[in-house]
């Protein structure tokens, strides 16, 4: 993909980004308070926020998109229903292609496959007898996606690489509570926490990238 010319960040773009981490603080302490209210509003405004810093800085139109396919997930996943998991597993999945696309040919150090390969497998087999059997098969191949996405996001170096373990991490913890293993204190501060970071990361790392740093 060619790069494009790329602004720096002015004035709107730091006040997106401060909006970002006022909305998340918000959402992240609603889910401590249980205030569900705090959380249905905030969550689905922080990929939006993340998609307007982008644009902000003139970053690539693909990254947007991947950010929104993000909000589509994150709106989905507000309910309980099983087809509501589905579609909102596709749009983060969506999001996922976006982002391969966007890592490019860029190397990524050999280290990390054999890693992330490894804890994939492990993954999946130990989770695998949890889940419901129709979710089986569409959670392996999200995962697979991911994993790649989590891998080759190293490409871009250390903040970017960063940005796709939390992702991981993040989904990881949704997938056992789905399995219904036993979940660490106040599961939902961790998954939004290590998801809005990783996003947030990815996007600094994508921006980077294509400004040419």
């Amino acid at each position: 993909m060619k790069r494009r010319p790329f602004a720096g960040q002015g004035t709107p773009a730091r006040a997106l980004l401060a909006l970002f981490a006022l909305v998340l603080l918000t959402d992240l302490v609603s889910l401590l308070v249980d205030a569900e209210l705090g959380h249905q509003i905030a969550k689905p405004l922080l990929m939006p926020l993340l998609a307007a810093y982008t644009i902000a800085r003139r970053g690539p139109r693909l990254l947007v998109v991947a950010l929104l396919c993000g909000w589509g997930g994150d709106v989905f996943l507000l309910s309980d229903a099983d087809w509501a998991f589905l579609v909102g597993m596709g749009s983060f999945a969506v999001g996922h292609l976006c982002y391969l696309v966007l890592f490019g040919r860029a190397r990524t150090p050999p280290g990390p496959a054999l890693l992330y390969a490894v804890a994939l497998i492990g993954a999946i087999a130990a989770l695998w007898p949890g889940l419901p059997a129709e979710l089986r098969i569409p959670v392996t191949g999200y995962a697979l996606v991911l994993t790649v996405m989590a891998w080759r996001a190293s490409a871009l170096g250390a903040v970017a690489g960063a940005g796709g373990a939390l992702f991981l991490i993040s989904d990881l913890l949704i997938a056992t509570s789905v399995a219904e293993w036993p979940q660490p204190p106040a599961p939902d501060f961790w998954i939004m926490l290590l998801y809005s970071v990783g996003q947030l990361l990815l996007t600094l790392g994508v921006l980077a990238r294509y400004r040419g740093d």
